[in-house]
């Protein structure tokens, strides 16, 4: 038996995979756990998988400030501690790490004690952190399609974002239903990520009575702790009410998605991945400020393959609300973003990354008995 430590930390991006990975070991009999960040988020999500087990590590993204240079630092330094302390108590034999800030102390602690490291990018644009990490890796895995340099294809595998297991496509009439949506309403659902998106949010506000106008009703996802949570009626074509709702987090996300005629939402793998899943027609508008520009390049991705529109950020105000219109009532291009969606879907990779990673891990230990064989045969 095994003991896995999953890095995954920071945001709903990196924690969500995780727990799927985590989900997938845990049901073959290998014992995992997760580090988490402190962030409410983290908290909040953590409290639905009482069966799994967690731990709050200390840590602050890399901003190039003296204070930012500092606060990185310092949650080094003490998730490094904490995490070579806690390997050392359950006996850890492996680490994965999903990328974020809260993966590098942990990292480096595990190298230190000389256990293999698994590290998973996400995105379409590899960071430096990962970059790093990922030349002292047993395995990296990555987006389809792409490769490191510097890095052997043998230590390299092309693989998607795990989704947790209860993440799936729900019938669009149970989706609202459950939400309290009318299964005649045209839903429009506006998303920023786990941690909200300022400008989004705006826009919604900006254009409710605009989009009321057009029959088209609203469900925003607004981010923790970015708005408060409320209702909007306005009057609609025929006198008809049109209701906007403004939502700061959920927990069921596939429901969201499974009930959207469209949806508008930044480019995070994680967004990605969970509209793939769920067959949902997206207009996407990658954060300006990514690390690397990795939101683009997922962006730009996925429109390449048929399966998304791309917005860019500067053009919200001016284009996305003809953008919204041209899309939603266009009923035959939106199945073929569906059928596209469903060619991209890439299956269970949670359990294929979970079999890849126990291989690893048996062909490791083989090859330490063997060597330690020929050790003892030639003294």
């Amino acid at each position: 038996m095994r003991n896995v430590v999953i890095a995954c930390g920071g945001t709903g991006g990196h924690l969500t995979p995780g727990i799927a990975l985590a989900q997938e070991l845990e049901e073959r009999g290998y014992p995992s756990w997760m580090f988490i960040s402190q962030k409410q988020v983290d908290a909040r999500l953590s409290k639905k998988y009482p069966n799994l087990s967690f731990q709050p590590m200390p840590g602050a993204p890399l901003i190039k400030s003296p204070l930012g240079l500092a606060r990185f630092g310092e949650g080094f330094i003490r998730s490094f501690v904490r995490s070579h302390r806690f390997y050392r108590q359950i006996g850890a034999d492996a680490l994965v790490g999903f990328g974020g800030f809260s993966t590098f102390g942990p990292a480096m602690a595990a190298r230190m004690r000389g256990m293999p490291i698994f590290i998973h990018e996400a995105n379409r644009a590899v960071g430096k952190a990962v970059r790093f990490l990922a030349r002292r890796s047993s395995r990296v895995y990555l987006p389809e399609g792409m490769g490191l340099e510097g890095i052997s294809p043998e230590v390299t595998r092309n693989i998607g974002y795990p989704l947790r297991k209860e993440f799936r496509k729900i019938p669009l009439e149970r989706a609202r239903k459950h939400l309290g949506i009318s299964i005649n309403d045209r839903l429009l659902v506006v998303i920023g990520g786990s941690q909200g998106a300022s400008s989004l949010n705006q826009w919604v506000k900006n254009h409710l009575q605009d989009l009321a106008s057009e029959g088209i009703s609203t469900y925003c996802l607004t981010g923790m702790g970015k708005d408060s949570s409320g209702v909007v009626r306005l009057e609609g074509p025929g006198s008809k009410t049109i209701t906007s709702r403004f939502v700061s987090f959920t927990d069921e996300m596939n429901m969201v998605l499974s009930a959207a005629d469209l949806v508008v939402s930044r480019a995070g793998a994680g967004a990605i991945a969970e509209i793939t899943r769920c067959r949902v027609p997206s207009i996407l508008i990658p954060y300006p400020f990514a690390a690397d520009n990795h939101q683009y390049l997922n962006a730009s991705y996925l429109e390449g393959k048929g399966g998304g529109v791309v917005c860019m950020d500067q053009a919200i105000k001016t284009h996305l609300l003809e953008e919204v219109k041209e899309v939603i009532f266009n009923e035959e291009f939106r199945a073929i973003l569906r059928r596209n969606l469903y060619s991209m879907d890439g299956g269970d990779i949670g359990a294929r990354m979970a079999t890849d990673l126990i291989q690893s891990l048996q062909e490791s230990t083989i090859t330490k008995s063997v060597q330690g064989g020929v050790l003892r045969a030639v003294s």
